[in-house]
């Protein structure tokens, strides 16, 4: 007999202000622990010393995860000068030096190379895989690697500050698997000057705000209480991209169940992806197919429900 997952179902979304200095799974990790949920995840990996949204995903709002990580995001960050890293931010070990500096006009010469679909290189520590093995492990074995490009689409990348000759600001938004240390080392290259990343910040994550997250202080001052859990935002605000329909009564089991059912819903493309509501609460996720969804996910309701 199959042992239960202890905790409680809490199903919803937490979004954390993470501080640098700690992994993403830890924060996940604590999320879980101070809302003693039974499941959590979180969309969308940052490095430990980035900073930033990280949105935990508690309970069926797990289903809701690849809705957040195709959304756009945008960070903040800061590319030192000068300095090209074997990680390409500031935790490796120098490997290239320049004494050019580019001026501001330069700088901004080179950022609509960026811009669009673009191909790009991973960094080589960095969690894709090659030959079944995570780049970062064989990169810290020695080896030299050789990852394929990818594509990535740049919506936006300004230059935003320039403290001085060896530091500049930008921020960029982007779409699904991007490294922003990548922008960094091919935008040191493109100038002649190397770069690395200095300073990470995800200040948004489709519909969350960093601003708007909770600190970790604030999840352990908290941890086991109500106060805690009235943070905890609906797992709809997940589907927020998506179109919503309405699911009259009769098809709430049937829909539940996988099976097609009938919805109501305007000014929507046949096969286009929208998710169902009952009174205000996601049903499933699917395919519209002229008044009627074909579900691809359900939601099960909270056992007290």
């Amino acid at each position: 007999m199959a042992r239960r997952k202890k905790g409680k179902d809490i199903s919803g979304w937490l979004v954390v202000d993470k501080p640098a200095g700690i992994t993403s799974t830890a924060v996940v990790n604590k999320v879980r622990w101070a809302l003693d949920a039974k499941k959590a995840g979180h969309a969308g990996t940052l490095d430990p010393d980035a900073t930033g949204v990280l949105a935990v995903a508690l309970g069926e709002a797990t289903k809701t995860v690849p809705y957040i990580t195709d959304a756009l995001k945008a960070y903040t960050f800061t590319v030192r000068l000068g300095q090209s890293t074997n990680t390409d931010d500031a935790e490796g070990e120098v490997i290239a030096t320049s004494d050019v500096r580019p001026s501001d006009d330069e700088i901004k010469a080179a950022l609509p190379t960026f811009l669009g679909d673009i191909m790009q290189v991973p960094p080589q520590f960095s969690a894709v895989k090659v030959d079944g093995e995570r780049a970062y492990k064989l990169a810290r074995e020695g080896e030299d690697l050789e990852l394929a490009a990818r594509p990535l689409w740049v919506d936006e990348l300004l230059l935003v500050d320039r403290p001085d000759p060896d530091h500049v600001t930008l921020e960029m938004t982007c779409g699904k698997g991007g490294y922003v240390r990548s922008i960094a080392r091919d935008l040191g290259q493109a100038l002649g000057c190397h770069g690395h990343v200095r300073e990470l910040r995800r200040i948004w994550s489709g519909p969350f705000i960093a601003e708007n997250g909770v600190t970790l202080d604030q999840v352990d001052a908290e941890a086991k209480t109500p106060a805690l859990l009235e943070r905890v935002q609906p797992l709809e605000v997940g589907l927020a991209d998506l179109p919503e329909v309405r699911c009259p009564q009769e098809s709430v089991t049937k829909l539940r169940n996988g099976n097609p059912a009938s919805v109501i819903g305007s000014g929507l493309e046949y096969g286009e992806e929208v998710w169902a509501s009952y009174d205000g609460q996601a049903i499933a996720v699917g395919r519209y197919m002229g008044g009627t969804l074909q579900p691809s996910r359900v939601f099960v309701p909270p056992a007290d429900s």
